[in-house]
């Protein structure tokens, strides 16, 4: 999401209106694309996208005919066999397509472009809100920054805002919020074989990735492009460097067994809500017993640490080891998502 917010300002910057183009829901069930966007403008798609098939196609002939109109509408498609699969739906039925129109001259849309950059680089959690009873109503809403746009929300809908897609009715007011800035971090202590297959694959699941290392070599940018940032640290002193958060993930898988023990005691102290540590079962027995015996830890809060880090698929190589490690940090967030409802 964060792609098309720059390219609505890119686009704007060069005086081209554009459609947004969303799903919003389905008849009967909710489909797994809702929250799915793609941008149309008068040559045709120019980022993201909502499934693909004819649904999709379907859906950029009409955006170009809304950018003639310059009216925001809501269609139903009637989905067949190869939409449904496409789509991601678990069953068959209609999908909810809405069509917002963004005109390049409306200040409400630049200002509201502006500001989900400044909330992604801050790392914050925010929603973006589509008026559907409006021609142009839409506003991002954050807790610090409050709602910033033209569309009517009422308190209640703010206070209760879900991290899933959600679409809101009433007599007063029809309104789809979703939830498309999230707070947390990925913090890859190591910047070794592991690490280097681990950030893309975190990275194309949309984490926020910082890699930190004690040797210049292993935090080279060049060798994380994917990263958000790389840092050269003192591993005996990671709160000079970073303060972890009860939102941010840590994936310990340094050079050696005096790292990760200290790495992993400093975790400890922090809220972290996922503390994950490369090795063998052999070695997790040696680190926890130094843990206990040389640091003071007591052994109820070494449950916190989830070692051989990744879920059990018999993973041998970097890059297997590092899709198990995705695949658990993919259920973890969802777990953490479904408990914040």
């Amino acid at each position: 999401m964060r792609i098309l917010f720059q390219t609505i300002r890119q686009q704007f910057l060069e005086g081209n209106d554009l459609v947004l183009v969303s799903i919003i829901a389905s008849s009967g069930s909710t489909p797994r694309g809702a929250g799915s966007h793609m941008l149309i403008g008068q040559n045709g798609r120019v980022a993201g996208t909502i499934g693909g098939g004819s649904v999709e196609y379907r859906a950029g002939l009409m955006a170009l005919d809304i950018l003639e109109k310059k009216e925001s509408c809501e269609h139903e498609f009637k989905l067949n066999h190869e939409d449904v699969e496409n789509i991601g739906m678990v069953c068959g039925g209609d999908v909810t397509v809405f069509f917002q129109y963004l005109d390049h001259k409306d200040p409400i849309i630049i200002e509201i472009a502006v500001t989900a950059e400044k909330l992604y680089e801050e790392r914050k959690d925010f929603w973006l809100i589509c008026d559907l009873r409006t021609v142009s109503g839409i506003g991002l809403y954050n807790s610090a920054y409050g709602l910033i746009g033209n569309a009517a929300v009422p308190s209640s809908i703010l206070s209760s805002l879900s991290v899933r897609p959600c679409r809101h009715r009433s007599e007063e007011y029809d309104l789809f919020s979703e939830q498309i800035g999230t707070s947390g971090t990925v913090y890859v202590f190591g910047g070794g074989h592991v690490s280097q297959k681990l950030v893309p694959i975190l990275a194309s699941v949309e984490f926020r990735c910082v890699v930190l290392d004690d040797r210049p070599e292993f935090t080279d940018p060049a060798l994380f492009p994917d990263a958000a940032e790389t840092i050269l640290c003192d591993f005996n002193h990671l709160d000079q460097s970073i303060s972890i958060t009860d939102a941010d993930y840590c994936c310990v898988m340094t050079r050696g067994h005096a790292y990760d023990t200290i790495v992993q005691a400093q975790l400890l102290a922090t809220p972290a809500c996922y503390i994950g540590v490369i090795g063998s079962r052999a070695k997790k027995a040696f680190v926890f017993r130094r843990l206990v015996e040389e640091y003071g830890i007591d052994e109820r809060d070494l449950e916190r640490i989830i070692s051989p880090v990744g879920l059990e698929i018999k993973a041998e190589t970097p890059a297997e080891i590092a899709i198990s490690i995705t695949g658990q940090m993919i259920k973890v967030r969802a777990d953490r998502k479904a408990s914040a409802k």
